[in-house]
């Protein structure tokens, strides 16, 4: 099979592969730009970007971390990971991932729309509001999550009634992707969630609002499997964990090695202070965690409104911000590193544009 180009609002995209926004720091200007530059969708994450360069962009720091939401998700770095991605991938679209559930949602939609992002995606909650934070930039694609076409059709009334638009496209999350997932423990197990099961149900909800492009995620990885989501009724793939196995990827070393070195078995879903299970590799963080002897919890950053200013961490025993920042720092004793259910499988690291080929041309 050969692929069709990928067409995203007034954006085309050579190649039906967007490369899934990882954060902290996992999927910034060098991972993004490439994807990008090869014909594919890259994505920036906007998580955590008080941490980029070493933290030169973050004003205030406690402890070595950015202080308030204000500075773990800083305009001045964003607008610096947007501009260095630029020069790798010229004028071909980028994106920037943005989850629904952070705090100062509105503000880094227009910190990244201002910085020049071509395309807005946003997961980890129903953003019914999506639109508002775009106006003024109406060559901006938005792209939401979802999980299920209920959601999707939810969306798509409160965005039509009230900013006269719908989604440029719509990325469909089954449970084996990497981070947090749409579902709860239970319903992460259920054959009717899976991803091959709700592409085509989000599919038929699409075309009923005027055939809005569907992108399938979680547990894609090779030409197999985008040929077979392709051919329930998707426009392309989002791929998240494969892209951690590049040259190009701006996870830490120490990142890549914990999935290289990982086995299927140590790759399991775990209590987030999201609300949401997540999916990662089980490290010596876990292992503490699970003993109630994890890194003291201090909300720092006040990354996520779910979190509740540090009540939920206290419940489940961590601070996502910072396990995060540790894994992107290559803190193999208290980092956190998050994989989708096929991380097991990387087993060298290549180039974006060797990946690119694989995926396209088979292996």
């Amino acid at each position: 099979m050969s692929f069709k180009s990928l067409k995203i609002g007034k954006h085309t995209i050579e190649k039906p592969i967007v490369q899934g926004g990882m954060g902290v720091g996992i999927s910034w200007d060098g991972l993004a730009g490439n994807v990008s530059k090869e014909g594919g969708l890259g994505v920036i994450s906007a998580v955590g970007t008080g941490y980029y360069e070493n933290k030169i962009y973050s004003n205030k720091l406690v402890s070595g971390r950015p202080l308030s939401e204000a500075n773990f998700y800083s305009p001045e770095a964003l607008k610096k990971i947007i501009k260095n991605a630029r020069k790798i991938c010229e004028d071909k679209p980028l994106a920037v991932n943005i989850l629904y559930a952070m705090n100062d949602y509105g503000r880094v939609v227009k910190d990244a729309c201002a910085a020049g992002a071509d395309i807005i995606i946003t997961g980890a909650g129903l953003p019914t509001n999506m639109p508002e934070f775009t106006e003024g930039f109406p060559d901006v694609a938005l792209i939401p999550i979802v999980s299920s076409p209920k959601a999707l059709k939810i969306i798509c009334k409160r965005w039509q009634k009230r900013y006269n638009r719908l989604p440029d496209a719509v990325i469909v999350e089954g449970p084996k992707s990497g981070g947090h997932q749409g579902f709860t423990y239970e319903q992460c197990k259920l054959d009717e969630n899976q991803l091959e099961n709700i592409v085509g149900p989000v599919a038929q909800e699409a075309a009923n609002w005027g055939n809005i492009p569907v992108i399938a995620a979680g547990g894609v990885w090779n030409k197999d499997d985008i040929e077979l989501m392709i051919s329930l009724g998707a426009s392309g793939v989002q791929m998240g964990t494969r892209f951690i196995g590049t040259f190009e990827c701006d996870a830490h070393e120490n990142f890549k090695n914990v999935l290289i070195n990982a086995k299927k078995d140590d790759i399991k879903l775990m209590a987030s202070p999201v609300g949401y299970p997540a999916q990662g590799v089980v490290t010596n963080l876990t292992h503490l965690i699970d003993k109630r002897e994890g890194p003291s919890i201090k909300c720092i950053s006040n990354c996520v409104a779910p979190c509740n200013r540090g009540e939920e961490a206290k419940e489940v025993g961590f601070c996502i911000a910072d396990r995060l920042s540790d894994a992107y720092q290559g803190n193999l004793e208290t980092g956190l590193f998050f994989s989708g259910t096929n991380g097991y499988k990387l087993d060298k690291i290549i180039s974006v544009k060797e990946l690119m080929d694989k995926l396209i041309f088979g292996e």
